[in-house]
Parts: C-alpha cells; structure tokens; sequence
C-alpha cells in the first residue's frame, strides 16, 4: 500500500511517525485516510473550507503533486507521497537523540566508508542523521554545500530560497542542469537531493529570509550555514543566529577569492565582531557585477561542508575564531585570527541590538540604486533615439574584457576607473548616455560627470543588459 512520509513538524500529531502506510488509489484518498487515522494533522493540511493548505506540498514519489493531477493524482500501492511545508511557520518537533536513531542496512552499507573512520563510526553516523542543519541559498555556496551534506547522510536539510533556476546559474550552481532552467530552485534542489540520497528529509521554505520570519526559520534547525550574496542577508543571518544561539558557518565569493569560518557568539566572534559595518552601498560590486571563477564556490561550499559535519561529531578543530582566506588564482591557504569584539552591539556583553532590524535600511540598500538619483533614459528611448540619428554620445564604462563579449559599436569607451584622467575625451556641450552592464557603474559615472560639470548627461537604466533582454535578443547576454 502507499506509504506517507511527515516532515518533522508534523510528526508530533501522528504519534511521532516517520511515515505510515495508508490505503487509497489517489492523493486525496491517501490524505483522507491519513487525517482520519490522525485528526491532529487535519488543521496543519486542511483549511476551514476542507481544501489543502497553500504552504503544503505534497510530492509523489519526486514529483509534485501540482504538477500532475493535484489531488486526483493516481497512486499505486509502490509509490510514496512526501508532506512538504513550502514555508516557515509554527515550531518543528524537538530533533531525535542520536542514541535513538537507527541505521537501516541499506544505510549501514551506503555510509561504510564513514563507519570504518573512527572519528565517525556507527555513533557519529547516527549523529548525521539527527542533525538539522539549515542552508541559506541554493545557490554557488548553496550547492556543493547541500549536495555533501546529503551524500553525508545529514538527516534533515532545510533549504531557503525564493529564486529560478536561470541559465547564468549553471556555471557554478552545479544543483542545477540545463533541463531545469526556469523551474523554481527550491522544486529542482529538492529532487536532485532526493535521487543523492532517500534517506534523508528536505524541508523546503520557498521565501525570502526577513527579519519577520528568520527566527522561525532558524528554531527548527541545529545548524545554519550561509550561503548569501548580499549584505542585508548575511547580517540578519548573523544576528539570527546570535539572537538563537546557533553556530554560522560563512563564506563568500567573489572572482577567484573566497572566505570562510564559523561564527557562533557562545564559543567566539560573530560576524559582527569581524564586519561591524557594511561597506558602502555599491563598494563591493556583486558576483553579477565582478563574476566568479565557477569553480571558486565548490570549494568554499566544500569547506562549509566539512565545518558543518565537524560541528555535528564533535571531531576536529572547527573555523571558530579563524577566517580562512583562499586565493584560487595562486592556490593559497591563509588564516587569521578573529577575535570577540567586546563592544560587539549583539554578541558583546551589553548588546545594542537585541532583536532583528531593518537590514535594508542598516546596509543602505535604498540608495544602492544611484539610477533612481540621476537623469536616466529607458532603452526603448535609446532606440527611438538612434533610429532618429540624434546626435548623441554613447559612454561605455564597462571594462575591456566585458566590451569584447558585446558593445555598441558607436560607443565611446573608457571604464569608470579611468573616467577622471579621460574627462577631456568629453566635451560639456555634448549629450551623453551612460552605460555599463546592468546600470550601477553607469550611474556613478554620471554622478561624477554632473559634478566634473557636465549637465546633459543620462544613464541607460539597466544597462547593455536590458537593451539585449528587451531590443537587441541577437546581442549575447552575460
């Protein structure tokens, strides 16, 4: 007969059951007859009106029941259904001891290599599998991290993100393959750490981590690691994990250069001790801006990987402390010392910031759109504008490395770094459009030719970018 898998959460209102078996030829009939041996579920499924709850997903065998016939999904007796909260909300059953878990012979045979290691053996392997750790990211950090972990054999993973797998990603998001473009990366993420390994639980939250529901997130996890590629992201992960107590295991990427360490305010600095401010918007461009060797966050997702397993036995000398710096391009390993800042506003002894903030404000998001601040011309202007051979200048700020995949070929080009000592290539009587690839470069160039004195003078919103995604769809895009 059809067997259903709970997830954690749900697990407390079916006697702690793991799974069950129930009689039925669809979803509905199996769902049905699930609630009626377990009326406490019914709430946590169904609505007032009877229907499935929206935050619910339920998957047959690997694929979602959405995506099939819904409820009137076929079953036969071989087939698994898997409960799925696509969001945060309530709290998660309380995780099982190690010594209460058990290793099927499947598993016994599936971990051997880990059984034979004394650092791991029997007892650490069931350690795995009790563990939670929470990924922030699907992502170039995100993959490797999750794809190990579940190999690993980490009982419970749960994965934050709200994106789609884009066609840029496949570079390094090796979660990911072609076939999946345009498909929700937490769906795509979730069936390719299944087919790794069935022995373990997904629980999927397919939002935005936010001050509102980040501690409610985090509770039901033993570990989070971060994943993050923005500011406001990585302090409100910091601050959450301070805020529950658990341990933060970083890292970042940017072209051939990574970081990575442990944070966790009980037993050392936090991220804050190390960063206590952001830089300023736009100082740091993103991946998008600057790029990243594909390979790069393989690595730092490795090294995420083991900290986190390490966390979990018990075993080593875990990034506590340290901020391990590597440099791909010369293949170098360096560590420093971090030290617990004692006037850390969160994880020092008189804490100023006791509960989660505003990050977008705290990291100056609003004004790290300078395009919303400066004159600006949309990319349709822009083709009415050559179409009518105005005349007009075209300032490409990019570097050269990114003008030889695609350019204007009127452009005037010369990169934001160099503007200043090339201002007398320009002539203040002039019109001048700004461009770069996606706007933020532009902007700042403009902002520096209005105070050079430069007065007709806009940038492209969106760069060369949108040009190729809305005018130009035989212009590649990068």
């Amino acid at each position: 007969m059809p067997k259903i898998h709970l997830p954690t959460p749900l697990r407390p209102y079916a006697d702690g059951a793991s799974s069950v078996d129930v009689h039925g030829s669809t979803v509905a009939e199996a769902l049905g007859g699930l609630v009626t041996r377990y009326g406490g579920l019914r709430r946590h499924l169904y609505d007032e009106a009877g229907k499935l709850r929206s935050f619910v997903n339920v998957y047959r065998n690997e694929e979602d029941v959405r995506y099939l016939q819904r409820e009137a999904t076929p079953l036969s007796p071989s087939d698994s259904l898997s409960i799925i909260p696509s969001i945060a909300g309530g709290k998660a059953a309380p995780p099982a001891p190690a010594d209460a878990v058990t290793l099927s012979n499947e598993e016994v045979r599936r971990y051997s290599r880990h059984l034979i290691m004394p650092e791991v053996g029997l007892e650490g392997q069931k350690k795995l599998k009790a563990a939670r750790v929470l990924a922030i990211g699907t992502g170039g950090l995100g993959s490797p991290l999750s794809l190990y972990l579940a190999a690993a054999g980490v009982g419970t993973i749960g994965l934050v993100d709200f994106d789609v797998v884009d066609d840029s990603n496949l570079q390094r998001q090796i979660l990911f393959g072609t076939e999946d473009v345009g498909r929700s990366k937490l769906q795509a993420a979730s069936e390719r750490l299944r087919g790794v390994n069935p022995n373990i639980h997904i629980v999927p939250f397919d939002t935005r981590l936010t001050s509102e529901n980040a501690l409610d997130i985090l509770q039901g996890f033993d570990i989070v690691a971060d994943g993050t590629d923005n500011f406001p992201t990585r302090y409100l992960v910091n601050d959450a994990c301070v805020l529950t107590g658990k341990p933060n295991v970083y890292a970042s990427i940017f072209r051939f250069e990574g970081q990575a360490s442990v944070f966790w305010a009980e037993k050392g600095p936090c991220y804050r001790c190390l960063y206590s401010e952001p830089p300023p918007p736009g100082l740091v461009p993103s991946c998008a801006e600057g790029g990243v060797l594909g390979i790069l966050p393989g690595l730092l997702g490795v090294v995420q990987a083991t900290e986190t397993i390490k966390l979990i036995l018990g075993e080593g000398e875990p990034l506590v402390g340290r901020l391990l710096l590597v440099d791909a391009l010369s293949m170098r390993f360096r560590e420093l010392k971090l030290h617990k800042n004692p006037e850390c506003v969160i994880c020092g002894p008189n804490p100023t910031v006791t509960k989660l903030i505003d990050y977008e404000a705290f990291c100056g998001v609003a004004a790290e759109a300078p395009a919303a601040a400066v004159p600006e011309v949309t990319v349709e202007e822009l083709k009415a504008i050559r179409e009518r051979e105005e005349d007009f200048v075209l300032l490409d700020v990019r570097e050269p490395h990114e003008i030889s995949i695609c350019a204007f070929p009127e452009s005037v080009k010369i990169p934001l770094g160099k503007l200043t000592e090339n201002l007398h290539r320009l002539s203040t009587a002039d019109e001048i459009v700004v461009h770069c690839k996606l706007g933020g470069r532009s902007a700042k160039a403009v902002e520096l030719l209005r105070q050079s004195g430069f007065r007709k003078v806009r940038n492209l919103a969106g760069g060369i970018d949108r040009w190729a995604e809305r005018i130009d769809r035989s212009m590649p895009r990068y």
